[in-house]
């Protein structure tokens, strides 16, 4: 029941079923959600956006690095991977961790068990390309991996959790940073001023135009694919403070809350932070520490700039499946 409960406390947040304008409606995003955090729980909630994966299909992950323990697990996936057929899909990572090469990642997705459900494909392995942004305000283009012409339709699959960095990731954080080449993550952690991992580490202190420049990353994969073919998963269970790319993440102090899936990668960010901010502390069940990293990195932000740049809508409707 409080699992439900937070379900509801979410649902008065926010603007339900339509909003007007002088004579005309405006339908608001469906944000589909399910308590069910099950293969058959993802599926469900996937199969309720209404939108048939078709052609080579991506299923954008991130395959953890290796020591962590709060990705996604391959045996609560693998059924809404098998049922379309899908690739899954990552870039190497712009530290020099487990998943820094190519060779490195594929070891660490094979040792976390992600080749017993599908192929895996490190996009940028082979090289990158560059696809235009919209919005050019700090990024004049995005890298991203190569491999990314290959498929014809994107299911970004995320885990939603907090981020040293972002403050948290969602999809709008998958589908910048994770879809970015080794060299693109390079450039966007920098704002536009670096493509060399190496050096962007002197480039971080505008933490502002680091959030705007992931949402126009988001915006330009969006973008690259078009509308109907692309989807958005989040996955909130095991809530950590800290991102899978962390080797030794902070214990989750949170209740798993369930599974939310839309069309529209920032109503569906929103709807989860929205849960996360309506929760009420209770033992077992602390949003305190995910709230506080949220606030200190001024995570919202990515938000509320990707609805600027009109990648999507913050107001939504939430639909619950059970």
């Amino acid at each position: 029941m409080k699992r439900l409960t937070l379900l509801f406390v979410a649902a008065l947040c926010v603007a339900c079923g339509t909003a007007q304008k002088g004579d005309d409606a405006e339908v608001l995003p469906k944000v589909y959600m399910t308590t069910d955090i099950s293969p058959e729980g993802l599926l469900r909630v996937y199969e309720a956006m209404g939108v048939e994966a078709h052609g080579n299909v991506a299923v954008k992950i991130s395959t953890g690095e290796p020591g962590g323990k709060n990705y996604l697990k391959p045996e609560l996936i693998g059924m809404l991977v098998q049922s379309v057929d899908g690739t899954i899909v990552e870039c190497n990572t712009a530290y020099r961790g487990r998943r820094f090469s190519s060779d490195e990642h594929l070891k660490a997705a094979r040792e976390h068990g992600f080749f017993a459900i599908a192929d895996v494909d490190i996009m940028d392995a082979e090289g990158e390309i560059r696809i235009p942004v919209q919005d050019t305000t700090h990024l004049k283009y995005n890298l991203v991996g190569k491999n990314i012409e290959c498929y014809d339709f994107m299911i970004n699959l995320a885990h939603f959790k907090g981020h040293a960095m972002g403050g948290f990731g969602g999809v709008l954080k998958n589908q910048s940073i994770g879809v970015a080449s080794r060299n693109g993550k390079a450039y966007i952690h920098s704002v536009g001023k670096t493509e060399s991992p190496d050096e962007m580490w002197g480039f971080t202190g505008d933490q502002i135009g680091f959030l705007e420049s992931m949402a126009a990353a988001a915006q330009s994969v969006h973008n690259y694919f078009g509308e109907g073919n692309i989807v958005y998963i989040n996955v909130m269970n095991n809530m950590s403070i800290d991102c899978d790319c962390d080797s030794h993440p902070a214990d989750p102090l949170l209740k798993d809350v369930g599974i939310l899936a839309s069309t529209d990668p920032v109503a569906l960010d929103q709807a989860c932070l929205d849960i996360v901010f309506n929760i009420t502390p209770e033992e077992g069940n602390d949003n305190g520490p995910l709230l506080e990293r949220i606030k200190s990195r001024h995570g919202t932000h990515i938000v509320d700039y990707a609805e600027q740049i009109g990648l999507g809508s913050k107001e939504y409707e939430l639909v619950n499946i059970d």
